[in-house]
């Protein structure tokens, strides 16, 4: 199968043939094979040895309200609306990462950090579109990531009182530490690693084979430039021509008269 392209400018025509790149992919697979492995290993290499592993802690937290206001605005609020949650979400995330709580969160936790890197490790979302809450706490020490998150739980209610008329919130479920580390992913990087040496390898052999102007075959002198073919001279490196060289230049030999 040949594409061809036609530069409008010089009048010039080049015609790809894509059954000879993907042949000479196919003879070089095992190109792609060792890149692929290399790029797995350094993959696996980078998310073991080269990035620190991140640990998290959560805790549970449900609200308690029928309504309430914040400044001017005021909310009904019922557990049987879908609406309730999402908007209690989004009400105690903006009071949970604003800075004075973070800054009274680390007073009490007494944890080495800024408000702004604090703000960073904290995420909240509600459970299952209820009025329940959990908070995360993401850090590079698991036991550090339990005690900001029991830290939450103990300012995050106090917090909401001072703010939201009628609110009370209470915990669920506390934090704990939790050793099995959710990022780098191992095994993603491996496997990205794979995808990505596949595809480098895979694209360098496809420009290889684009830029090899050498003539391989009679097919393609007659599909590139419609030429006729005169003669066709044997590949002597080849065992069957070898033993056609052979054979001519015996009968060659035996025409000669014998000079005695």
């Amino acid at each position: 199968m040949d594409t061809t392209v036609k530069n409008t400018n010089t009048k010039d025509y080049y015609v790809v043939d894509l059954a000879h790149v993907v042949k000479v992919v196919w003879q070089r697979i095992w190109i792609v094979a060792v890149v692929s492995i290399l790029m797995a290993g350094i993959g696996f290499s980078i998310a073991a040895f080269a990035i620190t592993p991140t640990y998290a802690s959560s805790i549970l937290l449900y609200v308690n309200n029928s309504s309430f206001n914040v400044g001017d605005l005021g909310f009904s609020i019922s557990s049987s609306e879908l609406t309730a949650a999402q908007s209690l979400a989004k009400t105690y995330s903006v009071l949970l990462k604003n800075r004075t709580t973070l800054e009274r969160l680390l007073n009490e936790t007494g944890v080495s950090y800024d408000w702004e890197e604090l703000h960073d490790m904290i995420a909240s979302e509600p459970v299952n579109e209820t009025e329940v809450i959990r908070v995360t706490v993401t850090c590079e020490d698991p036991y550090e990531a339990q005690l900001i998150a029991n830290g939450i739980a103990k300012i995050l209610p106090q917090r909401i009182a001072e703010i939201v008329e009628g609110a009370s919130m209470e915990v669920v479920d506390s934090a704990i530490a939790v050793t099995e580390k959710v990022a780098p992913s191992i095994s993603t990087y491996t496997a990205v690693g794979f995808v990505i040496g596949a595809f480098l390898s895979v694209v360098m052999l496809v420009i290889t084979a684009l830029m090899d102007n050498t003539v391989h075959d009679e097919e393609y002198v007659i599909q590139t430039y419609e030429y006729p073919i005169l003669a066709k001279v044997p590949d002597l490196l080849d065992s069957g021509a070898r033993k056609y060289g052979y054979y001519y230049k015996y009968k060659r030999s035996s025409n000669i008269p014998n000079s005695k």
